[in-house]
């Protein structure tokens, strides 16, 4: 049986986990706002070298300059969320080593990907906001997102009582291929709204309003300048067109994920998961419709359309997790062996 000690220690991880994946998410919208508001070459223009990243117009602190004070605000932010990470790594490396080795693997796969989030970050200011490095910034917080879930999926919660256990198959084999294949498709639809995003003039200085990807089909959805899906007209049309495509594939993706789970595994932790999806999908498209309706991009409706996207990644991301085998933690014998005699954690419950 787990000691008190033991539950402690698991529940305090859970914790510094939840924490961390709070101030994931809570910097991918400042994220947002450092772009809407023309911020993120707020600490130098392109080129600027060290002057602009690490340092902020030269500077370890800034003035008060709207501007650069966002930007500054945004990368002090991130590195609370780097301090974070190497925190959650060091613990699970104390605590989690030989029971949930893959948890420290994920922990560790954290820290790496956020030092690489920080020197693409310094890339993107460096060369202009380039739409590739914006698009490719997003998509690698999106992955850190996930890998903070599948840790809390990993890690056994105090007290839990049924649900599935570790290495037990939380759905069949097929609805597990379809969870894969959802969050691949939502994954892919973030980053090329992200390159959306980056073709626009927020922050830019080689940009002029609507002269970005955003107002290629004009204000027409679903249609697009007189089609449905006119690829071939202009290269900004098509970087519009190869988001909605994804879009398209995501959404039946994951009705169809929500519906089969729904069906086969009505009264668990699952259905919520799945009802959430759905619900936020269908707020994400309405959202991205608005977007294009209204004449005029207002902020906060493109800031509700990233905000929404993230809550959707995470969502089908975590049921895809809860359907797939929580990976098992070591068994007993091996790791009271390992840790000389101390008792080990109990196979994890999601």
């Amino acid at each position: 049986m787990k000691s008190a000690s033991d539950t402690a220690r698991t529940a305090g991880f859970r914790r510094l986990l939840a924490v961390t994946l709070g101030a994931t998410f809570v910097l991918v919208v400042v994220g947002g706002v450092v772009r809407l508001s023309d911020s993120g070459l707020g600490c130098g223009p392109a080129g600027s070298g060290f002057n602009g990243w690490p340092l902020c117009q030269g500077d370890l602190v800034p003035g008060l300059e709207l501007n650069a004070v966002i930007e500054y605000s945004h990368r002090a932010l991130a590195s609370v969320v780097g301090l974070l990470m190497i925190a959650t790594a060091v613990v699970a490396l104390r605590r989690m080593r030989r029971s949930h080795p893959v948890v420290v693997r994920a922990s560790l796969a954290c820290v790496a990907l956020v030092v690489a989030q920080g020197l693409l970050g310094a890339a993107t200011v460096e060369l202009n906001l380039d739409a590739a490095l914006v698009a490719a910034h997003l998509g690698l917080a999106m992955i850190l997102l996930g890998l903070l879930l599948y840790m809390r999926r990993a890690v056994p919660r105090p007290g839990s009582a049924g649900g599935d256990t570790a290495g037990s198959a939380g759905g069949g084999r097929g609805l597990r291929l379809l969870g894969a294949a959802a969050s691949a498709a939502v994954l892919l639809t973030i980053v090329a709204g992200g390159y959306v995003a980056g073709t626009e003039k927020y922050g830019r200085t080689d940009q002029v309003a609507g002269a970005g990807a955003h107002y290629a089909c004009g204000n027409d959805f679903p249609a697009c300048n007189g089609g449905f899906m006119p690829f071939g007209q202009t290269s900004l049309a098509d970087i519009q067109l190869t988001h909605r495509a994804f879009m398209y594939i995501a959404s039946a993706l994951v009705i169809a994920l929500a519906i089969s789970t729904l069906r086969r595994r009505r009264g668990t932790r699952k259905s919520p998961l799945a009802v959430g999806a759905v619900g936020l999908l269908t707020l994400q498209i309405l959202l991205g419709a608005l977007n294009v309706w209204i004449p005029e991009q207002t902020e906060l409706l493109i800031l509700a359309h990233l905000t929404v996207a993230t809550m959707l990644w995470m969502s089908v991301a975590a049921l895809t997790l809860e359907l797939a085998s929580a990976p098992a933690a070591r068994p007993a014998g091996r790791a009271s062996e390992a840790d000389g005699g101390r008792s080990a954690t109990n196979p994890v419950t999601a």
